[in-house]
């Protein structure tokens, strides 16, 4: 499939299996989220991979209290990625969210499945948060910028219509 063909494809899955993603494919994901592009090149995202289920769960019920919610907001996926970013850079918002990008997109293009959650900053910003902020090397101008989940969908999903006047071309008015 083509670049254009991947994004035009690429769809927020929501019912994952349980196996896991190959570990090959999620090298190629992670390195194509090194490779997004940054405010001046100053790389401010941090890629932290998730992979054991107990703190996947732990951070699911974290995320669903700040929804005020009882459901799993990551829906058993069995890898999860948290990109955070340096909030001493201007354009920290804008890189982490490129990072997300590419990661959704490189899961596409390999036919993983994969959906971005929000509430990442939230997230991190309670106590156990902070504390696994901590145990993985974080310091607090690090900011939860999003989770991206990744696994083998469960099933497809078809791709909709876009909307009417999605594009302006501004020389043509």
């Amino acid at each position: 499939m083509n670049t254009i063909d991947v994004l035009k494809n690429r769809r927020s899955i929501r019912s994952y299996k349980k196996d896991q993603i190959d570990s090959n494919d999620l090298q190629k994901i992670l390195e194509a989220g090194t490779y997004a592009p940054t405010g001046m090149n100053r790389q401010s995202p941090v890629i932290v991979v998730i992979q054991d289920k107990a703190t996947i769960e732990k951070l699911s019920k974290i995320n669903a209290k700040i929804m005020n919610s009882d459901t799993d907001p990551f829906y058993g996926a069995p890898t999860l990625i948290v990109v955070f970013a340096d909030s001493n850079c201007s354009t920290y918002i804008e890189d982490g969210s490129l990072v997300i990008g590419n990661l959704l997109n490189a899961a596409a293009s390999l036919g993983i499945g994969s959906c971005w959650i929000h509430r990442a900053k939230e997230t991190f910003f309670t106590d156990e948060g902070k504390a696994l902020m901590k145990k993985w090397g974080l310091g607090e101008n690090y900011i939860g910028i999003g989770n991206c989940i990744l696994g083998y969908a469960d099933k497809q999903y078809e791709t909709k219509p876009r909307k009417d006047g999605y594009i302006i071309m501004a020389d043509e008015l």
